[in-house]
């Protein structure tokens, strides 16, 4: 009895182990690898509402890529962080596999995120170290050129602080710390490049001082706040990528109801050096990334950048196209970071 139990027993485990083998090979014949859902988070560098709306048709043209790499995805999910940290912690945690992130929050998060592409943009028509050229030669355009890089500006509003401001560049009189220090500032947070990191450079440039020395300082939670708060005069300065007026352009006179145009109310009083682009990065924790997985949605991105849908999605951010990118790109930020942290 005892040995007709064993023999029973082995049939079973052999029947299940053949059953198992025969639906790995199956899977394996096919080539199709299954992906319950994949996570997709966004930096609130616009209005979080507007990139859910922009991004939505992402999740389809995602899917359609993958599929034709052999991955079959059930479903993709995207978010938009509360701030850049957020996007950065959720890789590092592995609750988020892809982030659009810029390259200072890659590089503070670099233990858990791994940057696998790095956004091209149309270059601009202004391209001068010097705020009073963005002046006199506004509106800022678009060019056919692509680069790999831009700049961040510290943009004077309509406040009667940031008109003195921005008079006295104009006028080549330069701006002392004083100056800079009698201005209420919005930032974004410490691990935006245009938004903290390098306006925090250009301060300890030009004054020996960085944004923790500043007075009065407003951080916001994304650049369309700090652009409406610009608009009402609660702020005089505000930090941002150097075409964040282009796109705010519409809401400056219909949502921030100015009676005058961005281009004739807001003035540059500082241009910081070139900022490497942004990254898609993926998480190191994930449970289902791999270096296939990771090749797949290179292809992927890439594809999609070439395509008309593809393009309307990823305008939301300014990006044209994506380039394969190394986590060496993003040296120069890792000591730009160590710079700020030291003035901290």
């Amino acid at each position: 009895m005892k040995q007709k139990l064993l023999f029973l027993f082995a049939i079973l485990v052999l029947f299940v182990g053949c059953s198992s083998n025969e639906e790995s090979s199956t899977n394996n014949e096919e080539g199709i690898t299954s992906i319950e859902e994949l996570s997709i988070g966004f930096v609130p560098s616009r209005d979080p509402d507007e990139i859910i709306t922009a991004t939505e048709p992402l999740k389809e043209l995602l899917k359609e890529e993958l599929l034709a790499l052999d991955y079959d995805v059930g479903e993709v999910d995207i978010t938009v962080g509360t701030n850049f940290e957020a996007v950065g912690e959720a890789l590092s945690a592995g609750t988020t596999d892809i982030g659009l992130i810029p390259g200072g929050t890659f590089v503070l998060y670099d233990d858990g995120a791994e940057v696998i592409l790095t956004a091209t943009r149309a270059g601009l028509s202004i391209d001068s170290d010097d705020a009073k050229d963005w002046n006199d030669n506004k509106p800022t355009e678009p060019t056919d050129e692509q680069t790999n890089y831009y700049r961040a500006l510290i943009i004077g509003g309509p406040s009667e602080k940031g008109q003195e401001l921005a008079e006295k560049v104009d006028n080549g009189d330069g701006l002392t710390w004083e100056d800079i220090d009698s201005a209420t500032w919005a930032v974004m947070s410490s691990s935006s490049p245009a938004g903290y990191i390098y306006p925090a450079l250009w301060l300890r440039e030009h004054y020996d001082h960085t944004i923790t020395d500043l007075d009065n300082v407003v951080q916001t939670d994304s650049y369309g706040n700090a652009f409406a708060r610009l608009a009402s005069g609660q702020i005089d300065l505000l930090v941002t990528y150097a075409d964040a007026r282009r796109d705010n352009e519409e809401n400056w006179t219909e949502d921030f109801e100015r009676s005058e145009s961005i281009w004739e109310e807001t003035n540059v009083i500082g241009v910081t050096p070139g900022i490497y682009n942004d990254t898609i990065s993926v998480s190191r924790n994930s449970d289902i990334m791999d270096d296939n997985l990771k090749a797949a949605l290179q292809q992927a991105f890439i594809n999609i950048a070439e395509t008309e849908d593809g393009k309307e999605v990823i305008e939301i951010y300014n990006h044209e196209g994506y380039i394969e990118a190394e986590s060496s790109d993003y040296d120069n930020e890792r000591e730009a970071q160590k710079l700020v942290q030291s003035l901290e």
